[in-house]
């Protein structure tokens, strides 16, 4: 029997009551309003503007245009009955060049948004970087510099001292991996560059912004007050038994998961990713007491995940871009040229990721048995599909539905093998700019017609507002 799976289908399944309920979003993905109130260009809108590196050539212009319509996305909100949102800053926003005083207006924009969620009893989550770098400080050399550690961590600060009256969780960064290994290493994700060591420098330099901006805000914020990482940990399964397989799968494993709970978590680089990357780089970059000034205590652990990993070991040439991160001439493994990815068998989304609950619960159980005592968050889980309005007017998302109601299901069977699992936040509130894909996928439980910017709620949004209002998992249909 699939261990994600309830062992009686008829029985409801109840959430612990005090579960944290929520949706989220990033700043570039909805925001819009990319030259008002003077904000800067960021790395993703340099990325989306160059030709041939957005589907369509979409960009985050107006995206949703949420700048001008957060008051009505926080009435979808609380027709969701969510509990929490969770939404990035944007760093060119309030720092226009990244480093120096910050913008009050840029500042404002987040007060005005926090204040109205208090308002209708929403908790803010603040994410203070969802990929969206200052092109000020990529033209200094980006994450691979350490100065770009130095600026985050004064950014940090800066946020803090404007919001920490009234926000309570903090995320330093969401999915450094991407940021790393997408942007740096295959070059899928902006800044677009393609350096296997640049992208295990700037994995580093990400690691030790987090441990900096931790401590300024432990500096700045009330004793109360929540801090936490959000990781995209990989689930990554061997094809085979085999040992060839075995160590692929470890290989994968170090450098979407452990390069960074190594430091984070432990206080060290694991050995065994320093020496299969030793071909890459000698990690002369890593500067004494670095693991110590990234390995801060953390309140929450949050937990992105989407679809497991499938690995074997390859002995032909380097296979480039067949591991779901888009298509590139450029790896974002360095150190791992020998192994294959392989599409996991099952229904699939829009974005051809495999529908497979049993990956979270067996990830979340990992993460139970590697760091006991850490509480977690699922902050992103969701899926996109082909949605449509109807003749009606009606947008039907069946499909979401369903892989909402199995992930859920998997959430709950491993709070019940003892996952300190505190929340959930569905994503994503909105369709909006999915990075490399444009707006030719919608992950949104709400819809959103770009060429009016009307706003839908799909059937998804009103079964999870069921949800969210009894902590009761309902019937997929």
């Amino acid at each position: 029997m699939d261990p994600a799976v309830s062992p009686d289908a008829a029985a409801p399944l109840r959430f612990p009551p005090h579960f944290l309920w929520g949706t989220a979003t990033a700043a570039y993905q909805i925001e819009g309003a990319v030259d008002e109130d003077g904000r800067t260009p960021s790395i993703w809108d340099t990325y989306s503007h160059t030709p041939g590196r957005v589907r369509n050539g979409d960009t985050g212009d107006i995206a949703t245009d949420h700048y001008h319509r957060w008051p009505e996305d926080i009435e979808l909100m609380s027709g969701l009955g969510v509990g929490a949102y969770r939404f990035s800053v944007s760093w060119p926003r309030v720092q226009p060049t990244g480093r120096g005083p910050a913008s009050a207006k840029g500042l404002d924009f987040y007060r005005r948004l926090a204040d109205a969620l208090l308002a209708k009893g929403i908790e803010p989550v603040v994410t203070l970087y969802h990929w969206d770098l200052p092109q000020h400080l990529e033209d200094a050399g980006g994450w691979p510099e350490r100065d770009t550690a130095l600026r985050f961590a004064e950014y940090a600060g800066l946020v803090a001292d404007a919001l920490g009256d009234r926000v309570k969780t903090w995320t330093t960064l969401n999915e450094p991996w991407c940021s790393a290994f997408l942007g740096y290493g295959s070059g899928v994700h902006a800044p677009g560059r393609t350096d296997p060591a640049d992208a295990l420098r700037a994995a580093h330099h990400l690691n030790l912004g987090h441990g900096l901006a931790v401590a300024a805000l432990r500096e700045r914020l009330p004793e109360d007050a929540r801090i936490s990482v959000t990781l995209n940990l990989h689930h990554v399964r061997p094809l085979t038994d085999s040992a060839a397989d075995r160590d692929a799968a470890r290989r994968i494993d170090g450098l979407a998961n452990r390069v960074f709970t190594g430091p984070m978590l432990g206080g060290a680089y694991p050995a065994d990713v320093i020496e299969d990357t030793a071909s890459v780089t000698d990690w002369s970059f890593v500067h004494d007491g670095d693991p110590a000034l990234i390995h801060q205590p953390l309140d929450i652990l949050g937990v992105n995940y989407y679809s497991p990993t499938l690995v074997s070991h390859h002995d032909g040439p380097p296979l480039h871009g067949a591991d779901g991160h888009g298509a590139s001439d450029h790896t974002p493994w360095p150190g791992a040229d020998h192994v294959a990815f392989h599409q996991t068998p099952g229904e699939r989304t829009a974005m051809g990721w495999t529908i497979d609950p049993s990956g979270l619960y067996e990830l979340l159980l990992r993460v139970r048995d590697d760091h006991p005592g850490l509480p977690l968050m699922i902050t992103e889980n969701g899926s996109a599909f082909d949605d449509y309005a109807g003749p009606d007017g009606a947008v039907r998302d069946p499909e979401r539905v369903a892989y909402l109601h199995g992930h859920l299901t998997a959430v709950h069977r491993a709070i019940e093998a003892g996952a300190d699992v505190r929340g959930y936040f569905l994503w994503s509130l909105l369709d909006n700019f999915e990075w490399g894909y444009g707006y030719s996928k919608r992950f949104g439980t709400v819809y959103v017609d770009y060429a009016t910017q009307r706003r839908i709620p799909k059937s998804s949004a009103h079964w999870y507002a069921k949800l969210t209002r009894n902590g009761t998992l309902p019937p997929r249909d």
